[in-house]
């Protein structure tokens, strides 16, 4: 009973930092970069990554990583296109959370030099409701694959990022919005200045 409650308190402490990074930042980005260096930290994990679905084109892109081994680093084409990640997900098949190897993860099959080890990592779907986002990867490169009680709370943590990602997308829409009905309002007083002085 004592080290459940342990870590219950551990796992609120971990979600309660996560969250608290997420909300101190309105800038997707810098918001990502933030959660995800938490996530590495806090789950004493070497390296993470994020591909976000980019609402306009429909591709993905990385929006945020956080020591990327040098055979991903050096090499960003391989963080580029499709992957088996990306494939699960896009076809339904990644619920929750899930541990990928290497030899089915196309970024990382074959490679040998320079990947520090890394032959697992974590994949967790990031969605709200019935809506795509993107993609959260985080990885140990101690050859190990994450716990199964890990993997619950990164879904968690999934979750949260999701609400943090459609906040900052809403943020910016609404930053816009104003500034073209501000835009719209100038060139309507600089047009009726000028009808004026007609």
């Amino acid at each position: 009973m004592g080290d459940r409650l342990v870590q219950k308190n551990q796992e609120l402490s971990i979600l309660n930092r996560i969250a608290a990074a997420l909300n101190r930042e309105v800038d997707l980005h810098q918001a990502l970069h933030v959660a995800l260096g938490n996530i590495v930290d806090l789950f004493n994990l070497d390296t993470g990554w994020i591909f976000l679905l980019d609402e306009d084109t429909e591709k993905f892109y990385t929006a945020a990583t956080i020591g990327l081994p040098p055979a991903l680093a050096d090499h960003p084409r391989r963080m580029g296109g499709t992957c088996y990640c990306i494939d699960a997900y896009v076809d339904g098949e990644m619920e929750g959370a899930a541990n990928i190897a290497a030899i089915t993860c196309s970024r990382l099959k074959d490679l040998k030099a320079g990947t520090e080890g890394l032959r697992y990592h974590a994949s967790i779907a990031l969605n709200t409701q019935d809506k795509q986002l993107g993609i959260l990867n985080v990885a140990s490169t101690d050859w190990r694959e994450i716990s199964a009680a890990e993997l619950r709370l990164l879904h968690t943590i999934g979750d949260l990022m999701s609400i943090a990602i459609e906040r900052a997308r809403l943020f910016q829409r609404s930053t816009e919005l104003g500034a073209t009905q501000e835009r719209n309002r100038i060139a309507r007083e600089l047009h009726d200045t000028i009808a004026q002085g007609l």
